[in-house]
């Protein structure tokens, strides 16, 4: 509209100075003249203004939708200075991550109801700018498809776990299912999914009670899983050094006979008649017959 309205003052304009033209030439008139200069200013002032008009910019992190008279091109305006039909307007749609935030209150497997605050985080897909300009009224698509599918989708999965899938580590496995089951939906109207965390969790007070309950109760019957494989083992342990043991007794038992302790008994004596301390012998004591040997000292 600016673009006819400058050209419909330029053409104005430029009458104005060609009347004026002619007066001066004619008439040789001052008042003339100015008129004349005013109209020439202008006239070139909206000649560049309409000029303006065949250029639009688009900002970092969005693209243009053209529409010229409901006739909307498949192909979007990139980011930077684009040159476009000056009769047709361009709608600049952001294509940056944003983030949308709902508080709601979701079933659970068990019949409970539970408040939970998540986040979406999103983008237009560049390449469906086009399309969801012409299917979604106004271009709101946040606030028409984004947050009622968000919605739907969370119920949905969350009705499918016990409230304690909230509080414990399922959670992030829950939120990938949300995200995934999310993107299924609302990805082929043009936005995609990057994430959706999982905020905050309310619990009712009794339900968050008996969940903690349950989960020391969990951990304190892992504990004691551990000591008694702990104490197995350490019985294991004593069993097997105990056979030990008794297999060694076995085998020396086995192996010494009343022949060797006696050899054994001659080698001894041997050696202490061999050495030079002072020691009175005397043969044939004991049972044996091996000599007794007695220290002097």
């Amino acid at each position: 509209m600016l673009f006819i309205l400058s050209i419909i003052i330029a053409i104005g304009a430029f009458a104005i100075w060609r009347g004026a033209q002619k007066k001066v030439r004619e008439q040789r008139n001052v008042a003339f003249d100015n008129t004349r200069r005013i109209a020439s200013a202008v006239m070139v002032f909206f000649l560049l203004l309409a000029l303006i008009e065949f250029f639009t910019i688009i900002p970092a992190g969005h693209v243009g939708v053209v529409d010229f008279f409901g006739t909307v091109s498949d192909n979007t305006l990139k980011a930077g200075i684009n040159a476009v039909n000056p009769m047709a307007r361009v709608v600049k749609m952001s294509v940056q991550t944003q983030e949308i935030k709902e508080t709601m209150d979701v079933p659970s497997k068990e019949g409970l109801t539970v408040q939970v605050e998540m986040s979406a985080l999103f983008h237009l897909n560049p390449d469906k700018a086009a399309d969801v300009y012409k299917t979604v009224a106004g271009g709101n698509y946040v606030e028409i498809i984004l947050v009622p599918q968000f919605r739907a989708v969370t119920r949905g999965v969350t009705a499918g776990y016990e409230a304690r899938a909230l509080y414990t580590s399922e959670r992030e496995m829950l939120t990938q299912l949300i995200q995934k089951d999310l993107a299924t939906k609302i990805e082929a109207r043009g936005i995609t999914v990057e994430s959706t965390p999982l905020r905050r969790v309310g619990l009712p007070p009794d339900l968050t009670r008996a969940i903690e309950e349950k989960l020391r109760a969990d951990q304190e019957s892992q504990r004691m899983q551990f000591v008694l494989m702990k104490e197995r083992q350490e019985a294991d342990r004593k069993r097997i050094e105990a056979q030990g043991i008794s297999d060694f007794q076995k085998i020396i038992t086995l192996s010494i006979s009343e022949q060797l302790l006696h050899w054994k008994g001659i080698e001894t004596t041997e050696k202490l008649a061999a050495s030079p301390n002072a020691k009175i012998v005397v043969i044939g004591g004991g049972k044996t017959g091996l000599p007794l040997i007695f220290d002097t000292k």
